[in-house]
């Protein structure tokens, strides 16, 4: 646990944890051990602070914020237990193309293995469909009854479940709005943000989905002689590959089903197709509504363009950059004309 964070609404910081070690322990120890046998949480745990971030677009529009939770330090640390009891057996089921929250993975693996696929595409003339997928508020929308069932598909034990759904069950919320409490209401979808489990229920919700979506069905991508590529995953953030449109098609439409059974939105609006080295000008659907098309995409941060390289990429970076600067200088104009004195 890092000093300085926020504590939840138990008003306990990580501080007094630290503070002393040894007793912080055996409190904590006995606490768990009650939690264990009885596979209840105590209610304080279950109450959540919601904190507003702003995202990009109108800021009287909610749509455009979002939510982190201040939560029960006390209750991380029982999650990191649970996590730590869990994470490496069920790690090693989940499939190689998600990176998202896993040891030794990262985003740039993906970014530079989709340009190389691009790149592939260019130099072997082979027509290539790429979905990058956008699912809506995805933390906060995924069904907690179908979670706890795909929880016992994975194996993890049921008393493990148990507590973990009582976590979430009567869950209450406040948001913190100019300095202030609003009233308290009931959470009933999705997992928490800010939690240390989240992540992990989450991937396994997602990898749950691909599975399902190119389970027995042959619309991958041939990445070497010897292997092939369905998609690349970091987290929510998917990118289905294929070769032909009817291949694609059928993904589209297969894994918005899929989804769906989770609690999972896909964000039409948002989600977009690109096509390289081919002439079928037919539109990818979903819903029998057509898809957007784009010639380049940021993905994972970085500039994707259809016919590969890192140009686009690099300028794009450096155009931040100067922004950055630009922005950086008048701050500091602004403190220097507060120093001079008259």
């Amino acid at each position: 646990m890092k000093r300085g964070k926020a504590s939840g609404p138990d008003k306990i910081p990580a501080e007094a944890i630290k503070a002393d070690i040894e007793t912080s322990t055996e409190i904590l120890h006995h606490l768990f051990g009650k939690i264990w046998e009885q596979e209840e949480i105590p209610t304080e745990w279950k109450e959540v602070y919601l904190v507003k971030l702003p995202k990009k677009g109108d800021m009287q529009d909610c749509k455009n914020y979002r939510g982190i939770m201040l939560l029960s330090v006390p209750g991380k640390v029982l999650n990191r237990v649970i996590l730590d009891r869990l994470k490496t057996g069920v790690d090693a089921k989940l499939r190689d193309h998600q990176a998202g929250f896993r040891k030794d993975r990262s985003c740039t693996d993906q970014i530079a293995t989709l340009r190389i696929i691009l790149e592939q595409s260019m130099e072997w003339d082979s027509s290539l469909y790429i979905n990058f997928v956008y699912y809506e508020k995805a933390f906060d929308s995924l069904d907690r009854d179908t979670l706890w069932k795909l929880l016992q598909h994975c194996g993890i034990p049921d008393k493990l479940i148990s507590i973990i759904r009582n976590s979430y069950e009567d869950m209450a919320c406040r948001v913190i709005h100019a300095g202030q409490l609003t009233d308290s209401f009931m959470v009933k979808t999705g997992v928490r943000q800010g939690c240390l489990l989240s992540p992990f229920l989450f991937l396994l919700a997602i990898d749950w989905i691909m599975k399902k979506t190119t389970q027995n069905r042959r619309k991958w991508i041939q990445w070497t002689p010897w292997s092939q590529l369905e998609d690349l995953d970091f987290a929510d953030d998917l990118a289905l590959l294929s070769h032909s449109h009817q291949q694609m098609q059928e993904k589209t439409e297969l894994l918005n089903t899929v989804s769906t059974q989770l609690g999972l939105n896909i964000n039409r609006s948002k989600t977009r197709i690109m096509k390289t080295n081919t002439k079928n000008n037919n539109p990818i659907t979903m819903n029998g509504e057509p898809l957007e098309e784009t010639e380049s995409f940021t993905y994972l941060g970085s500039t994707i363009n259809k016919n590969g390289g890192t140009e686009e990429d690099v300028k794009a970076r450096i155009q931040k950059a100067r922004v950055a600067f630009i922005m950086l200088r008048k701050i500091g104009e602004q403190n220097k004309s507060k120093l001079t004195p008259n």
